[in-house]
């Protein structure tokens, strides 16, 4: 499978509760000097590359992603410049997908427009929710009119492929406000939708007020697990008879629109990450750039050594991937292949699984079962165990 490109925007108009990703509010000066910084590490990635000893894919890539934070938030003639740097390195003409995350406020017909000029071609909106009271509550800048409004404005410029996100598990959300906010997402025709449960992390205001017992950001609001778990599965029969294809535990297309680039994530393909907190993986190793942006920006201008993280990938560390990777594929993993890549033999581990009805066995093929996806991290770490 050819590589990919991640593009990393960290800035953002304003942390969201739930949010625990390397991204912020920073200085406005500090972003003209950022898309200076990312378009100098793309033109000599290759030889700092060499100089570290990192061996890069042969295939050039043939999907980017523009992911945050909040790209749309740049100047379009910003982010074009990132895009002209990326052709100087790779051949356009190999790309098969080019995704830009997207706040609904931020998007205006003069940015698709430009975005599409510069050859983005697929756009992921967060919509979250469509109940204004939960996205007050989780600290978000759009209301629900501006996604609809959104969606227009990409389609009318000519940016056919859009994803939307919702997330399950928001303070305040409820059987009803879910229902509609689903409804409303349906009623878009998106060619690919993502819902999130709530991730609870420490790193976030609202995880951390979770795991402590407090209240604050609407800690007390949250629906329970049992609840989270039933409303995920109601989406996923209604998806279903949609036309919708589940392709992945989060992820849904219309026939012929996964997510190309984010699959390659889950099938442990080559990618390079420019920017700031990005990662990059050739197969044998990781490395990752400086979280923070300006220690990042000022790297470049001095002309440092970039890499802040380094690791080699182990045997085990890749079979523990490939599982948990795989899984959360609907195709499910081929446990000859893992047998004969690792010489690890699962099938001794599954019985208890299999009568608990948390996965299928067809042939050599393991899945999850569809049923269980939702508390799919305990036969995780049974698995891997």
């Amino acid at each position: 499978m050819q590589p990919g490109i991640y593009i990393q925007i960290p800035f953002c108009q304003s942390k969201c509760t739930y949010c625990h990703f390397a991204t912020g509010v920073f200085p406005g000066e500090l972003i003209a000097a950022y898309v200076d910084a990312v378009s100098e590490e793309i033109r000599h990635y290759a030889k700092s590359c060499a100089a570290a000893g990192l061996a890069l894919p042969a295939e050039p890539p043939d999907t980017i992603y523009l992911g945050g934070g909040t790209p749309s938030l740049l100047p379009a003639e910003d982010l074009a410049r990132i895009l002209a740097a990326v052709r100087e390195l790779f051949p356009a003409s190999a790309w098969r997908e080019v995704t830009i995350e997207a706040d609904p406020e931020t998007v205006t017909p003069e940015k698709s427009t430009a975005w599409r000029a510069s050859g983005i071609t697929r756009a992921s909106l967060g919509a979250q929710s469509f109940a204004d009271s939960e996205l007050r509550a989780a600290g978000r800048r759009h209301r629900s009119a501006d996604i609809p409004r959104a969606v227009e404005t990409l389609r009318t410029a000519g940016i056919a492929t859009l994803n939307l996100d919702l997330i399950l598990g928001l303070a305040g959300q409820t059987h009803e406000t879910w229902r509609h906010s689903f409804e409303s997402l349906l009623s878009l025709a998106p060619e690919h939708i993502s819902i999130y449960m709530l991730d609870v992390d420490e790193e976030s205001h609202l995880g951390s007020e979770l795991l402590s017992g407090g209240e604050r950001y609407g800690a007390a609001s949250v629906p329970s697990e049992d609840s989270q778990s039933r409303w995920f599965d109601e989406a996923c029969d209604c998806l279903a008879a949609a036309g919708y294809e589940h392709y992945e535990i989060s992820n849904w297309s219309l026939p012929g629109h996964r997510a190309i680039h984010n699959s390659k994530y889950w099938q442990r393909a080559p990618y390079y990450g420019f920017g700031s907190g990005a990662h990059s993986f050739n197969g044998h190793e990781r490395w990752a750039n400086p979280h923070d942006p300006a220690v990042y920006v000022d790297a470049i201008r001095n002309r440092r050594p970039l890499i802040e993280q380094r690791q080699t990938v182990t045997s085990q560390m890749a079979l523990e991937e490939e599982v948990f990777l795989g899984l959360r594929l609907l195709d499910g993993i081929n446990l000859s292949h893992i047998e004969s890549s690792y010489g690890i033999d699962l099938r001794p581990r599954l019985p208890h699984l299999l009568e608990a009805g948390a996965v299928a066995l067809e042939g050599d093929i393991l899945r999850l079962h569809p049923q269980r996806l939702s508390v799919s991290n305990e036969v995780f770490a049974e698995l891997l165990a």
